[in-house]
């Protein structure tokens, strides 16, 4: 039985962040430059170019070691202790950590539905120009 562990594998890293941050590959692929296809053959490299990285890393709004050190388990870990923090509401043996937000949450909404309406208009204009090309 081997000891050895696993390399990370960085693609499927970004897929799921990607995939977690409801991002489809065209959108990642045009924040970033290239192509949908690059981006699929990027999630699926086990390693992924530095440069490109940190282009990954800031348009999903996470840093290279979050995507690095991704596991599921991390992510169940997060939001299973955000439900635990926030079930408190404040109250507890005065070691408890009061978690403040530093935004506005509706203007959150805001912005993810701005985005999806953008996206739907860019969706009606390339069908728009398929048809037309018709």
């Amino acid at each position: 039985m081997s000891t050895a562990t696993k390399p990370k594998h960085i693609g499927r890293n970004i897929s799921r962040i990607r995939e977690l941050r409801g991002m489809k590959q065209e959108a990642l692929a045009e924040a970033i430059g290239l192509s949908q296809q690059t981006v699929s053959s990027i999630e699926t490299s086990e390693t992924v170019d530095f440069e490109k990285l940190v282009q990954i890393a800031k348009v999903l709004g996470v840093t290279i070691e979050a995507i690095e050190n991704f596991t599921e388990e991390s992510v169940f870990n997060f939001f299973n202790n955000f439900y635990d923090n926030s079930a408190n509401n404040g109250q507890g043996n005065g070691n408890t950590n009061h978690n403040v937000c530093t935004f506005n949450p509706l203007d959150k909404v805001v912005e993810l539905y701005e985005r999806l309406v953008q996206s739907e208009k860019e969706k009606v204009e390339y069908l728009e120009n398929i048809i037309k090309g018709k």
